[in-house]
């Protein structure tokens, strides 16, 4: 016991030099007084609304015509007020440096007009599935989709949180897809534009930057990456934001497992196939076929084998 007491005298030294780097590594702690949205009620957020764009799937399956505008107008209630508060929060972080302002009154707005983008956003979705299911043989129907792919999850999260960041939302975008991020493995960043009809078969490992083009029926397969070339950089070496730094994928393209697509110049032209493992930071043409060049296996039967070995290369 007498040594435990010595142990844990340390422990407010331990305190203090913590408390010590709150002032100078000021980036990785936020100690005032105007809280910052929250996860988990963000998380919650996300949730309610799954529940409405999917009703009958998500939480509350014992709908039926007769009670589902009940569940949705309280969901739709909820909501508002749990996005205004958390929008509030949001934008008194982003601009408290930059304007005043009432931000609940803003944040109202702003939630309301999110709100009224649910059911057109309803009719974009079901694109997404119908393009799900004639995608993807293996999908026995529509029913499977809505609970089974991670896909949908992913690309349902990335809209709702587009249409908030086309709403000035800051931070609660980027939360709502590292959410989706960290449950499917697919990272699509919010102000990324993607048309109708879009699907991600299996998914993981898909990563989707900020200022890609998507146009519409266009399918990824787990790998995919649509990323930035090359960063640049202004006379002090700071990174130039704003730009577009990553590629375009016109309507009907296909790429497939891995494939590596780069840079804010690259267009990918309408119907054409990208092949798995594939390098691309040049334009391709509609309608073209890109792949790498057919592997030469090596294959040796049993007596080419060395006894005892269980694999000779």
């Amino acid at each position: 016991m007498a040594t435990d007491i010595r142990l844990k005298e340390g422990l407010h030294e331990i305190t203090e030099a913590l408390v010590a780097t709150y002032t100078e590594c000021r980036h990785i702690n936020h100690l005032g007084h105007k809280p910052l949205p929250n996860r988990e009620v963000t998380i919650d957020i996300v949730a309610d609304l799954m529940d409405i764009l999917y009703p009958g799937f998500v939480r509350r399956q014992n709908l039926h015509i007769g009670n589902v505008e009940y569940h949705v107008g309280d969901l739709v209630d909820g909501l508002h007020d749990k996005l205004t508060m958390q929008i509030t929060r949001a934008l008194r972080h982003d601009y408290q440096e930059k304007t005043a302002g009432d931000f609940e009154a803003l944040a109202q707005q702003k939630t309301v007009e999110f709100l009224k983008k649910l059911p057109d956003l309803r009719y974009l979705l079901e694109e997404d599935v119908q393009a799900a299911f004639a995608g993807d043989p293996a999908a026995k129907g529509y029913h499977e989709i809505i609970f089974c792919y991670p896909g949908l999850e992913a690309i349902t999260i990335y809209r709702l949180a587009h249409e908030l960041l086309l709403l000035g939302v800051p931070l609660i975008p980027r939360m709502m897809t590292e959410h989706a991020h960290f449950k499917t493995g697919i990272d699509l960043h919010p102000g990324a534009r993607i048309g109708p009809g879009f699907f991600i078969d299996h998914g993981t490992g898909v990563v989707i930057g900020e200022t890609c083009d998507i146009g519409k029926n266009v399918k990824l397969y787990q790998g995919v990456t649509l990323g930035a070339l090359s960063f640049p950089r202004d006379a002090a070496g700071n990174i130039i934001r704003g730009m577009k730094r990553h590629p375009t994928l016109e309507d009907e393209v296909v790429v497939y497992a891995n494939a590596t697509i780069l840079g804010g110049d690259t267009v990918i032209g309408h119907h054409a196939v990208i092949g798995s493992n594939v390098w691309l930071t040049q334009r391709v043409e509609p309608f073209t076929v890109v792949s790498l060049e057919k592997p030469s296996l090596r294959i040796r039967g049993p007596e080419q084998r060395l006894p005892g070995a269980a694999y000779q290369i």
